[in-house]
This record gives structure tokens, sequence and C-alpha cells, in this order.
């Protein structure tokens, strides 16, 4: 009983402090314990689908040179201030011989990785439905393009080897998966099956558990849904909760081209998993008023460690930039804006607003990003 007394009292001391304990030992020298305290943050910033139909290919041609760069400019800044920064990439890069093209079947020029790169994306996911659009050499093209660029990591494919991938930064570790619904009906090869990540829970079980001891934060990137769902179904749900189920502390969704909610799973231990179903499009030259608004995911990922107290890991300040893919009645002047930047006059001269829907409004804007159910972030979180 003394003993247990003893106990309680050492330990609301150090509570108390925060600063040291005083140990007797039984030669009665008392020795002084500091507590060492190290708090580490990482900001995070995701950002949905980036898509290139032929007309946002031929948007970017001057000269005969294709540059994207203008395309991201007013965004730029968001994601170059924030420590890592995550694209879902739609489209493959498998290089001239190819021909470039957009939908159905679609393959970008190879200038837009280094853009990507300048832009401030650190880690590039390509386990898509259109990963395989080019056949394996294409997507084996775009892999070696993206290994040349110093900085980046790509998720979801691979040669060869691990589907996981792991990002030490600011004495935080972050580890990655990515898996796809779909590859639009083309078969892997039947002699690498892991080429790209797709769906399976057995497959993912797995690569969870192994991954999990190793890392801080555990993040899942899932290409899921039915496009243009303006809510999650019961396969997103599902998986989400499968997921959460196995310790995934963020799932980073797209495909769907709109928005949908986000949610905080809590599972019965208290354990939780924070899910964006889908952050919408990024670029693309969609054409209907639910698929030129789309979402940057943004938020805060910390560690603290003591040398007297268990580690803390927390995510905080998660909410959602929204951001409008402008575009004129040419089709040409591309450019993603934040939300807070795109002005009534930028809108009336929106190609979407000209061409077939003059009822489009910020209003309408606002409307959606109230169903997301999330903190809407209206300026750089990150400056």
């Amino acid at each position: 009983m003394k003993n247990r007394i003893f106990v309680s009292i050492v330990f609301i001391f150090l509570v108390l402090s925060c600063k040291r304990t005083d140990v007797t030992h039984e030669s009665g020298i008392a020795a002084e314990i500091k507590e060492e305290i190290r708090h580490n943050t990482l900001t995070f910033v995701a950002v949905g689908d980036n898509l290139f139909h032929d007309s946002l290919i031929r948007d970017g041609l001057t000269d005969g040179v294709y540059n994207f760069s203008s395309i991201y400019s007013e965004v730029k800044n968001i994601i170059q201030d924030a420590d890592l920064a995550f694209i879902n990439q739609e489209t493959v890069m498998a290089g001239t011989s190819f021909g470039y093209s957009g939908f159905p079947l679609f393959n970008t020029p190879q200038s837009l990785a280094r853009t990507l790169a300048d832009t401030g994306f650190d880690i590039v996911n390509l386990a898509n439905n259109h990963a395989m659009d080019m056949g394996r050499a294409g997507l084996h093209n775009t892999i070696d393009l993206f290994e040349t660029i110093p900085g980046i990591t790509v998720i979801g494919v691979r040669k060869e080897g691990p589907s996981a991938r792991i990002i030490v930064k600011n004495n935080i570790v972050l580890g990655f998966l990515a898996y796809t619904f779909s590859l639009n009906g083309i078969p892997l090869p039947a002699d690498n099956p892991n080429l790209v990540s797709v769906i399976n829970r057995e497959r993912m079980s797995k690569e969870i558990n192994e991954l999990r001891p190793f890392v801080d934060f555990l993040i899942v990137s899932m290409h899921w849904g039915a496009e243009y769902l303006l809510q999650p179904d019961a396969d997103q749900t599902n998986l989400a909760r499968f997921l959460a189920e196995h310790n995934v502390d963020l799932i980073i969704g797209h495909h769907p081209h709109v928005l949908q909610k986000v949610e905080t799973i809590t599972l019965e231990d208290g354990r939780k998993t924070l899910c964006y179903y889908s952050l919408g499009n990024f670029a693309s030259h969609q054409r209907q008023r639910e698929r030129i608004i789309g979402g940057m995911l943004a938020l805060t990922f910390s560690k603290t460690e003591s040398n007297l107290n268990p580690l803390e890991l927390s995510i905080s300040d998660s909410g959602l930039i929204p951001v409008i893919t402008h575009y004129d009645n040419s089709f040409r002047n591309t450019k993603v804006y934040p939300l807070w930047a795109y002005t009534e006059e930028l809108l009336e001269e929106h190609g979407l607003k000209i061409r077939q829907d003059p009822d489009i409004s910020i209003e309408f804007f606002n409307d959606v990003l109230e169903r997301i159910q999330t903190k809407i972030i209206m300026f750089n979180p990150f400056s």
C-alpha cells in the first residue's frame, strides 16, 4: 500500500512539474531526472484529379513547346509553403512516340512532370484507372521520368519491389500506400501483377500491417467511388471503415471528379481515421459546374517525444481549401484559383458560364462547400 501511495505521489509531482523528478536511491543520494521534450510538426496539402484533356494539352502549347506552369501559378505559394504536397496525377506521360491524347486513353506531355515538381508537389499518385492507358511501356516511361526528378516520390505503381513508400521529414515518419478500383479493363502484365496497386482487401491488409510499425502516420490514397456522385457510395464507406480498423491515419480519396464529404471515423477503442472521400478535380477541362470546384486538403501532423512520457501523435488544423478551375470560352488561359481569389468578373469569363451554364454563380460554389462537412479554409494556412 505504501508503495502505491509513493508511486502516486511521484506521478502527481511529475505531472505538475513537467520539468524534473527526484528519485532517492538506496544510498540516499538524490538523482535528478530532467524531462526532455522534442516537438515536431509537418504541414501537408493534397489535391485531387489532375486530368489532362486534349484541350488542356493544347492550351499549354506555345511556339512548339508545352509549358503548363501558368495553370498552377495562383496556388503555387500554398503548395510550396507546405512541408509536403500530394497530387493524384490522373494521366501518364509516356512520351511523344505514343502520341499526345485525352479521353479515353490519356497521354500527357512529359514537361508536366517537371512543372509539378517546380510547383511544389512531392508525392505523385499514379494508381488510378488511367494508369495503363498507354500499356506497360507507357507506364514504365512515366515511372522512369519521375525518377529523374529529385524530391519526387511516386506511389501506387512500381516496376518491381514493394508497394509502400516512407518519407521522413521534420523528424516525422510518414508511410504511403495507394490503390485503385479499376484499370478500365486493361489487364496488368501476367509477369508483373504488382505494377499497379489494385484494391484487394487481403493484399491491403497485409501491406498495411507490414508498414504500420515503421511509421508515425500511415496515409492511404484511394482511387474509388462512382464518377460525379456527390456523396460517397457504400463501397467507399465500407472500405474507409476497413482502413480505419487497420489503423490508417489519413485517407485521401479521388476519382469521382466532384467534392465529397469529409469524415472522422472513430472506433470503439478511440482510434480515429480522417477520411477525405473525394477532393474533386484539380486541373481539368470537364464541363459541368460540380466539376470545376475542387479542394486542397490541408492539415498538420504533430509528434511529441519525451523521455518521461509516452510518444504523442496527432493530426490538427485539418480543413479544405476550395479551388476553382478556370478556362475561357476557347478553352484557353486555364488556371486553378483558390476560391478566395476567384471573382465575379472571372466567373463571367468562364467558358462553362458562356457556353452552357449561364446561371452558375459564386453562391453555388459556397452551397457545395456546405455539404463537405469540414472546416473551409479561405487563406493560406502555411504562410
